[in-house]
């Protein structure tokens, strides 16, 4: 699409907001990606705004995981089986999103934000094992887990980071923290084989694409202090963002039907 200045702006805000959102909320941060870049940044096309997002997604995602693993809260061990074995999914689930017409795709687009929103407004609890480590009962149960958000991930664009920290909490019974953590690399991982299938047809923007990695980086750098100062009240600025999501699915879902 051509740049004007309005385009640029645009893309540089809808970009720092996903930043900031991944380093505050981790993987579900990333749902509104795709509608900031249709009805904010003005992209016409649903598979060109999936796949640009994927892709701008997965690094913005990356500067939010090397944050947090100087943190020290990533449980690499389990995070890379869960990863590993989701990337295959996540070609799979990108392979069929292609095939489909834009309207349909945006509709079942709608419905997972649905579906994150409601999963951000359940009750979740931070208690867990910090010094989880992994083992072949575990990786037999993060494996299939594992295929089947990348398949969601991919079909969808959205990262799968609303179904990540929740299966890695249950599968290995991590902390929230360290799941929510941990969960960044399979963003990164499953975006980065999304945006790569979808590239392959041609359907990437490269320069918007630098645009939103561009106000990313300064979305993370904002993110992280806050994600700090959110700690107390978590599951209030939780629900609130899910609020946030549930409006934006209803819009979605109205301009696709309309």
């Amino acid at each position: 699409m051509t740049l004007t200045l309005t385009t640029i702006l645009a893309a540089l805000a809808s970009g720092a907001v996903v930043g900031l959102l991944l380093s505050v909320f981790g993987g579900g941060g990333s749902v509104l990606a795709t509608p900031l870049l249709l009805y904010a940044v003005g992209v016409d096309d649903a598979h060109l705004a999936i796949g640009t997002s994927a892709a701008a997604v997965a690094v913005n995602a990356l500067g939010g995981l090397a944050a947090q693993a100087r943190a020290g809260r990533v449980k690499w061990p389990c995070a890379l089986v869960f990863g590993g074995s989701g990337l295959a999914g996540s070609l799979v689930g990108s392979t069929l999103a292609k095939g489909m017409d834009g309207r349909s795709l945006m509709i079942w687009f709608a419905v997972a934000m649905a579906a994150v929103a409601l999963s951000m407004m359940l009750p979740r609890k931070n208690e867990g094992n910090p010094a989880v480590h992994l083992t072949a009962g575990l990786t037999l149960r993060l494996a299939p887990v594992g295929a089947l958000t990348g398949l969601a991930a991919g079909f969808f664009g959205i990262g799968g980071g609303f179904l990540i920290a929740p299966g890695l909490m249950a599968a290995t019974g991590m902390t929230l923290a360290n799941a929510a953590a941990s969960s960044l690399v399979s963003v990164s991982l499953f975006g980065a084989a999304t945006s790569a299938n979808y590239a392959a047809s041609g359907w990437v923007d490269w320069p918007l694409f630098g645009l939103l990695v561009a106000g990313g980086a300064v979305g993370t750098v904002v993110g992280v202090p806050l994600a700090r100062r959110l700690a107390n009240r978590a599951t209030m600025a939780r629900r609130l963002f899910a609020g946030m999501i549930l409006l934006a699915a209803a819009y979605v879902a109205f301009r696709s039907l309309t």
